[in-house]
């Protein structure tokens, strides 16, 4: 095997690993956590299925791409729960050098596309960006929302800090962020949000 062949195989192996990253997000029907990989490839397919109702005309592809290797840096990283305020101060440093990393496995051409694509998920400044994060929000939250709001409740989450996380689905699309709303909504009626 050739070396170009080797690396990219060994990249492949590597992200193996994105399955034992586990998130606070229980899977539907109260099931247990969630992995990244799970919910990385949940995002690509909800991506397909709902890209009508982005506010722009987006590349599915390169959306569908971005949201699957958008998480393979917590690899090194680690996970960092959306509402955990100590974690996320440190969530940047942490991910670009798990970034460095693991994309340098492959070879240096693809290193630099899957880091211009991470980097550009990250900026949330174009449509497709916007888009792949719009799915990186409602995913969780209709997981949520099928376990009767339980993950915010374990963790004392309010309506606040969600409508904040959630405030940013509306770049991405405006019809995901009225059905967001609604679930939001009903959870506040039942008391899953404070």
């Amino acid at each position: 095997m050739d070396e170009r062949m080797e690396k990219q195989l060994a990249f492949a192996l590597e992200i193996d690993k994105v399955k034992n990253v586990f998130r606070q997000t229980h899977l539907s029907n109260n099931g247990r956590n969630e992995n990244d990989a799970e919910h990385s490839w949940h995002m690509a397919v909800m991506a397909y299925l709902l890209r009508e109702y982005a506010n722009e005309e987006v590349d599915i592809a390169k959306v569908m791409l971005m949201c699957l290797i958008h998480d393979i840096v917590e690899i090194d990283a680690g996970d960092t729960y959306a509402y955990d305020a100590e974690g996320l101060q440190t969530q940047k440093a942490r991910e670009d050098a798990a970034k460095e990393r693991i994309f340098s496995i492959l070879p240096q051409e693809q290193k630099t596309e899957f880091v211009a694509l991470f980097d550009e998920f990250e900026a949330y400044e174009t449509a497709e960006s916007k888009f792949a994060h719009a799915m990186d929000n409602i995913q969780p939250l209709l997981l949520n929302n099928s376990n009767d709001g339980g993950d915010w409740r374990a963790h004392n989450v309010t309506a606040s800090q969600v409508y904040n996380r959630q405030g940013k689905t509306k770049l991405g699309s405006e019809k995901l962020y009225e059905v967001t709303d609604q679930i939001l909504q009903d959870n506040i009626k039942k008391g899953n949000l404070k």
